[in-house]
């Protein structure tokens, strides 16, 4: 085993541990905003770290770029639908009904 391939071992390593102990909170949590709040590391460390690794063993290539892209668009995306989702809860529980309740605002 070279250097490269003990690399991604480690980073596929971090980036599983990353997203079990998401999975864990999410179990563990009582509020649905704590919740929320645990899933952000999964999106933005979890995702992109098992895409550097892969993308690492895989070499130079078209295969490295396009996993590095899934990468790199789901650690910027992540955090704000994170945002996203919680506003729409916060309206949801302003409302006092399911987020499924909550009307869509009109397009300025």
């Amino acid at each position: 085993m070279d250097a490269r391939h003990v690399c991604a071992l480690a980073l596929l390593t971090a980036g599983c541990a990353a997203l079990l102990l998401a999975a864990a909170a999410l179990l563990l949590l009582p509020t649905p905003y704590a919740r929320l709040h645990a899933l952000s590391p999964a999106s933005s460390l979890g995702v992109p770290l098992i895409c550097l690794a892969l993308a690492l063993d895989a070499g130079a290539g078209r295969q490295a770029v396009k996993l590095l892209f899934v990468g790199a668009l789901t650690a910027l995306s992540g955090p704000a639908l994170t945002v996203v989702i919680g506003r729409t809860m916060l309206r949801a529980e302003e409302a006092g009904g399911d987020a499924a309740d909550v009307p869509e605002e009109p397009p300025a």
